[in-house]
């Protein structure tokens, strides 16, 4: 094995709103805090109650973010809801200079992005619902947004279902049902990336 293939590699994550991603990210992180680094995305939205700035997301404005796609500074970025969301290099680059593998939670759009370029060296998971009823079960359940916004995040989120089974980003689904279970799947999913192994499709 070459040095080159023993460096960890990025670890994109992917999945509908609602899915669990966060937990599943959260929780390695907690784990493996010496191993992973989250990459800090920006968005144009509001945020949530308890979210914090550099922690959940760097809140920007449309126009700053946009003047700086147009700089160059992103590796990915996305339209989603009237939002833009997207990937820094330094976000990146900060985690990397800490000597750990960089998590990529990012959707369809960036996923693309990032397959496209191919200039990075990633496993791809995506996260699949159980079935399309109990992730809007769990999208109702968050009360967090209005009847318009969830019909727009199922809209999406049915795309990204019918994307996932189209494509040959991901070199890994997992369906998050028990979620002890998908975590397991996950996390050994996680440390191929961190090992620098490259999943077959």
């Amino acid at each position: 094995m070459t040095d080159e293939t023993k460096r960890p590699c990025a670890f994109l994550v992917c999945g509908p709103s609602g899915v669990g991603k966060g937990t599943l990210i959260n929780r390695l992180l907690e784990e493996h805090k010496d191993k992973f680094g989250f990459s800090c995305s920006h968005t144009t939205r509001k945020p949530r109650e308890g979210e914090q700035d550099g922690v959940h997301y760097h809140y920007v404005d449309k126009e700053t973010m946009l003047k700086e796609i147009d700089e160059g500074k992103f590796l990915e970025f996305a339209h989603v809801s009237s939002n833009v969301y997207g990937t820094s290099f330094a976000s990146i680059d900060k985690v990397i200079s800490e000597g750990r593998s960089c998590i990529l939670d990012i959707d369809m759009q960036g996923a693309e992005q990032v397959h496209g370029m191919g200039t990075i060296k990633y496993v791809g998971v995506f996260i699949q619902p159980p079935s399309f009823e109990t992730l809007e079960q769990r999208l109702r359940g968050r009360g967090t947004e209005s009847e318009e916004q969830i019909q727009i995040r199922l809209a999406t989120a049915k795309r990204e279902l019918e994307f996932a089974d189209s494509t040959k980003i991901f070199h890994v689904q997992i369906v998050n049902d028990d979620i002890e279970a998908a975590y397991a799947e996950f996390k050994q999913v996680a440390l191929q990336a961190y090992n620098g192994i490259v999943p077959a499709m």
